[in-house]
């Protein structure tokens, strides 16, 4: 059994699995403020109930908080994980994006599935989900049912903001000036899309694209990057739990830990 955690900046993921890659059990839970505590309550609940026979155990760690996971083998960096777990869910493809809560990446494989080149936003929350957790709550929704009110029918409205503060502002003005809470919301999704397709640009993506990460939840944001890129875009199965699951079969193959 191999035992892959992703210790992100919003939520925690844990995956285990066999040593052919089959997975086990997962489980994933909100960081809070202590990721050490949080991703070892992960891991005696998944394996108390997934996994109680496993005798031998290797255990890596990835995300912003992979050198804090006590008992981890190995820390992995989430740009080799979303790699591994990308090639074992969708053999072939060669483009990446990522998007999570406080970053997004773009990431080239080449021909084996090794990584060739990759970019991050991570300076600003109007390329990351943070965008979309601001918007939400402006319009008092979840963030996880944005995508469920998306209607791929409704035009949207152009939103000329770069900064996720400023863009709360613009939307304000935006329902004020009579525009539907549906055109403005698929604008928002939009800007997004058009922000993370820029890294990917930087790369020079060219054929499918594999969407990861917990924004890959939100099938607006798969509408709208494939509009962005003029590229199709596939979303991972459980995206989510892509690195992690990459964490875990890196952990069945590394000796030492590469560096962060």
């Amino acid at each position: 059994m191999f035992l892959g955690i992703d210790s992100g900046s919003t939520t925690t993921k844990v995956v285990l699995t066999r040593g052919d890659g089959e997975v086990v059990a997962r489980r994933v839970a909100a960081t809070g403020d202590d990721c050490a505590a949080t991703a070892e309550s992960l891991r005696v609940e998944m394996l108390g109930a997934g996994a109680a026979g496993a005798t031998a155990i290797r255990t890596a760690a990835t995300g912003y908080g992979r050198r804090r996971i006590r008992g981890a083998d190995l820390a992995v960096t989430e740009i080799t994980c979303h790699a591994a777990g990308v090639q074992r869910l969708m053999p072939g493809v060669r483009c990446i994006l990522d998007v999570g809560g406080q970053d997004s990446k773009a990431i080239r494989l080449d021909a084996a599935g090794r990584v060739e080149d990759f970019t991050m936003n991570d300076k600003c929350a109007a390329g990351t989900g943070r965008f979309l957790e601001v918007i939400a709550a402006r319009f008092g929704l979840d963030v996880s049912a944005l995508g469920v009110t998306f209607d791929e029918s409704v035009r949207p409205v152009e939103i000329a903001a770069t900064c996720a503060i400023f863009a709360e502002t613009e939307v304000i003005s935006l329902l004020s000036e009579g525009h539907s809470r549906e055109s403005v919301l698929a604008g928002v999704h939009l800007a997004l899309a058009r922000r993370v397709a820029a890294l990917a640009e930087q790369l020079r993506f060219d054929g499918p694209v594999a969407f990861s990460g917990g924004v890959a939840l939100n099938r607006a944001m798969a509408v709208m990057l494939e509009r962005a890129l003029s590229l199709p875009v596939r979303v991972c199965p459980d995206p989510q739990f892509t690195a992690a699951l990459g964490a875990a079969l890196l952990a069945a193959q590394i000796k030492t830990a590469e560096p962060a």
